[in-house]
């Protein structure tokens, strides 16, 4: 039996798996859905360095999980791999869902695609948080209108503090038994830094037909992947 710990990304909470865990549970398997500090039931939590990524690995001691498959989706790929990195040998895989990847010294602002300017803009015009998506945003991800108008309501600010908090690692990343996860309509290619981990021997690349939000568009088809990774 494996422990699944899953952690959505920016704006998102741990509702945001609702239709993957009930396959994952069936399959005999540990199920926890994790809310990072600051989102959806949990927005009052305050912030700081560090934050994000405790929140994974004290959830991960405080159940006395082993077997851990850590699974990070979008944003949240930056604490799932430091987390990895820190719970030793209680993890058995990390799996990114079409996410970012930490780098020492990095964080998602200073390597967000747009330039981190334009990111900071955004969270200084509004207090310090990243605004969520509106509905037109998640065009051309295979969403349908109902799923849409579900992650829009179930959306809350993302403290901009996890943002900007540098990643820390005490190995790299490339060491860690890794599944990275594509989503085809966000891209068809991994960036960089993933292209040069899935040349490592410890990487694995699954593809899957679909946009960002594999756990809304095509929960099923993501469940059944990640009960093939855990077997890995």
């Amino acid at each position: 039996m494996s422990n699944f710990v899953l952690v959505a990304g920016a704006w998102l909470g741990s509702w945001a798996w609702d239709e993957v865990v009930p396959t994952l549970r069936e399959a005999g398997h540990g199920v926890h859905p994790l809310t990072l500090s600051g989102l959806a039931e949990k927005q009052a939590v305050p912030v700081g360095r560090q934050t994000h990524v405790q929140d994974i690995v004290d959830e991960v001691e405080r159940l006395d999980l082993r077997d851990v498959v850590l699974v990070g989706h979008s944003y949240s790929g930056i604490p799932v791999g430091q987390a990895a990195d820190r719970i030793g040998d209680r993890l058995a895989r990390v799996v990114f869902v079409d996410s970012d990847v930490p780098s020492p010294g990095e964080s998602f602002l200073s390597t967000w695609w747009e330039g981190p300017a334009k990111l900071e803009a955004a969270l200084a015009g509004n207090g310090g948080f990243w605004a969520p998506l509106a509905e037109p945003d998640y065009a051309g991800h295979g969403l349908t209108h109902d799923q849409v108008a579900r992650i829009v309501a179930g959306s809350t600010p993302h403290p901009g503090a996890s943002l900007a908090d540098p990643a820390v690692l005490s190995r790299p990343l490339g060491e860690l038994p890794a599944t990275y996860i594509l989503c085809l309509l966000d891209g068809a290619e991994p960036s960089d830094i993933v292209a040069g981990l899935l040349a490592g021997e410890r990487w694995r690349l699954v593809e899957m037909g679909t946009g960002h939000w594999p756990m809304f568009s095509q929960p099923d088809e993501l469940a059944r992947i990640l009960l093939d990774e855990a077997a890995q």
